[in-house]
């Protein structure tokens, strides 16, 4: 199987203060006809990464999403996966995620080392993400499967220090995630502390409807902005917001 390697893709970015955007797909939301409309969108909106996976998958899908998605698209894909059932082989790298966020132990170390002798068996790229849930004014999907408190909205010290920990640690970027539905997106103030704490690359999501608020999301210093929930109500925003991003 021939993978795109992604982790210089978004180094190489970060390098070059280019910003990328990533679209959330959920094989549970989608139907086929659905799912290729959406995946034509982002081909044509230019999009950098499509990100496959949800705090919670019902169904058997995951593999047939990813087969679809890459019959349409040349776009890498990487899981984005909610628990270690969300593996797959087809996909071109894994967020390899621990939730530094949160002190649920088998979210920050255990499930890795379940899940670690298949995903190397499988040969498959994991990009070592620290996983930062914020709280964006709504409890999601997200935050009830951890099992664990999210970041206040108001308090970007305590972002700072968790990213800062987990630099220290070696984690090679952050995930900063509102959640599916969340509220609004994450606070401004809290990507810029963690900006100033780390040179890693930064990812944020949840809650970005707009052009506007993914402008200040890239103002503030992220470097992969990640769209999902609209995009299943107005696929046709991917390029209003790529553009917007691509302009950085």
């Amino acid at each position: 199987m021939n993978r795109k390697a992604i982790s210089p893709i978004i180094t190489a970015a970060k390098a070059h203060s280019k910003k990328l955007l990533a679209v959330l797909i959920d094989p549970d939301k989608l139907e086929e006809h659905a799912l290729i409309n959406l995946v034509q969108e982002a081909n044509a909106a230019a999009a950098d990464l499509i990100f496959i996976g949800g705090s919670l998958i019902t169904g058997t899908s995951l593999d047939t999403c990813i087969e679809t998605v890459k019959e349409h698209s040349e776009i890498p894909v990487i899981l984005f996966p909610g628990s270690i059932m969300q593996v797959s082989p087809k996909a071109d790298a894994i967020l390899y995620m621990s939730l530094i966020s949160g002190r649920n132990p088998d979210l920050l170390i255990g499930n890795q080392v379940i899940s670690a002798p298949y995903i190397k068996q499988i040969n498959l790229e994991t990009l070592s993400t620290g996983y930062m849930l914020v709280d964006c004014g709504q409890s999601t999907t997200a935050i009830y499967m951890s099992g664990s408190a999210p970041l206040p909205y108001n308090k970007p010290e305590i972002a700072a220090c968790t990213a800062m920990a987990g630099d220290m640690l070696g984690l090679s970027q952050f995930y900063l995630d509102g959640g599916s539905g969340a509220d609004k997106t994450v606070n401004p103030e809290i990507i810029k502390a963690v900006r100033a704490a780390v040179d890693k690359p930064i990812i944020v999501g949840g809650g970005i409807r707009n052009a506007a608020q993914a402008k200040l999301i890239c103002e503030a210093g992220a470097d992969v902005i990640v769209i999902g929930n609209v995009t299943e109500e107005n696929p046709a925003i991917i390029k209003e917001i790529a553009s917007t991003i691509h302009s950085f």
